[in-house]
């Protein structure tokens, strides 16, 4: 019985997740300890504290059958939504998104949170829809993702939202929704996000501005383009259905349905997001341009990790953080304090753990034969690739600064939390992987 209930563990896994945490714990610290050396917070208390109940939670979904989740996710779904809701309404804002409900120090964010009741149920849909037709499957799945989205944008919190979207395209792949469709999903985005910046980054960070991003900032001259592209769109279908017209036909209706789609949702996130939250987006692409202001954070994070060389400064011996040049240093940069302080080496380290974790994860997307199980190992991969390529590319001046936490890593309860229960879940299905479906 005993060797029994041991067996139901991932001991790699739970091997990777302890020296994770335990180096976050460790730098946490070390973000907090000033140039005299004494340590100014007390976050690597709390972080302990998140951690032993996270491993708590972790045991728990472990031995607990996960196929049961399956009934309960629309219940999840809507908790999330009514969630959400609350935090939009009633909420505190944190780093200029209203995204927290609590009192006091004690807080939650729901969005974080929210991330695994997101997988719960797109996974349950799509495994129930699998003999539906592929478009209303797919819709009905983009309704599912654009619904809590829509929420978080509005807070706004374009970083927590963006990473539904990779856990979304990841889930519909291995779900078999045809690629086109989730091509279309996905230059849907990064149009409108493309359309909404580039104003803001042909005043602010272009060495040249381009006279023609000015038809996206008139107007008149935005309605002509929209309309222009809606008449070729709405031709082309008229072309293709009753006229029977060549083939190329369809892709001219695709792209240009998404480049419409694209210039009028791209105006609502221009009025969801402010100037200054676009620019601290995009300033990775000329930090010098505002070096003391939204540049400020890119800079000193290369320079942390640039200083850190082969074998970095030594343990608590980095001076970017202890001199609090780093701002966010104990969650959004703390990969820049691991690196300055345990160099090249040290990150390399880190990076082989995550590796195994991924790697672990999507073998077992291959071998479960229950679907709903594989969609929510699909779903969590994303989860994590995003977190940790998009953190990582942020700190070495390479990606956006979105405020995504490095997972397992980075101070903050909700986040701990939510990839240790997404570690729970994998453990229950690897250990039921065997189990008839």
């Amino acid at each position: 019985m005993k060797n029994k209930f041991l067996s139901k563990f991932d001991y790699v896994l739970i091997l990777c997740v302890t020296i994770l945490v335990s180096v976050g714990i460790l730098f946490i610290y070390s973000s907090s300890v000033n140039s005299d050396g004494f340590s100014v917070t007390n976050e690597y208390i709390k972080q302990i504290v998140w951690a032993v109940i996270g491993f708590v939670i972790m045991i728990a979904l472990t031995l607990y059958d996960y196929r049961r989740l399956s009934s309960l996710s629309f219940y999840f779904f809507a908790a999330l939504i009514l969630l959400l809701i609350y935090t939009r309404i009633f909420g505190r804002y944190v780093n200029g998104a209203k995204s927290w409900i609590g009192i006091g120090e004690f807080g939650i964010q729901p969005s974080e949170f929210g991330k695994v009741f997101y997988i719960l149920f797109l996974a349950r849909y799509l495994d129930e829809s699998k003999n539906e037709q592929p478009l209303k499957r797919f819709i009905y799945a983009a309704g599912i993702l654009f619904i809590p989205m829509g929420l978080i944008l509005i807070q706004p919190d374009l970083g927590t939202a963006s990473v539904y979207l990779p856990v979304f395209i990841i889930m519909c792949f291995i779900a078999g929704i045809p690629v086109v469709y989730i091509l279309y999903a996905l230059l849907l985005m990064c149009f409108t996000i493309m359309f909404a910046v580039l104003p803001v980054w042909n005043a602010e960070i272009a060495q040249t501005p381009v006279a023609l991003i000015s038809v996206l900032t008139n107007f008149k001259l935005r309605a002509i383009l929209t309309v222009a592209v809606l008449v070729i769109m709405f031709g082309g279908v008229v072309i293709r259905r009753y006229l029977h017209g060549p083939k190329y036909i369809k892709w001219i209706t695709f792209f240009s349905s998404i480049i419409s789609a694209s210039l009028i949702f791209s105006v609502i996130l221009g009025k969801v997001l402010k100037d200054y939250q676009i620019k601290r987006l995009i300033i990775f692409m000329n930090p010098e341009k505002d070096r003391l202001g939204a540049g400020w954070n890119i800079i000193q994070s290369m320079t942390a990790i640039g200083s850190g060389g082969l074998y970095g400064q030594g343990y608590l011996n980095g001076t970017q953080s202890h001199f609090r040049f780093l701002p966010q240093q104990s969650t959004d940069f703390i990969f820049s304090i691991l690196s300055e302080e345990t160099g090249f080496t040290g990150g390399l380290l880190v990076f082989l753990i995550y590796i195994i974790i991924l790697i672990k994860i999507l073998r077992l997307v291959r071998v479960c034969p229950n679907d709903f199980g594989s969609y929510i190992c699909s779903g969590i991969f994303g989860m994590f690739v995003f977190h940790f390529f998009i953190n990582v590319g942020m700190v070495m001046g390479m990606m956006p600064i979105t405020g995504i936490p490095l997972i397992f890593l980075s101070y903050g309860g909700s986040s701990l939390l939510t990839a240790m229960t997404c570690c729970g879940l994998i453990m229950s299905i690897n250990c039921r992987k065997n189990d008839l479906k």
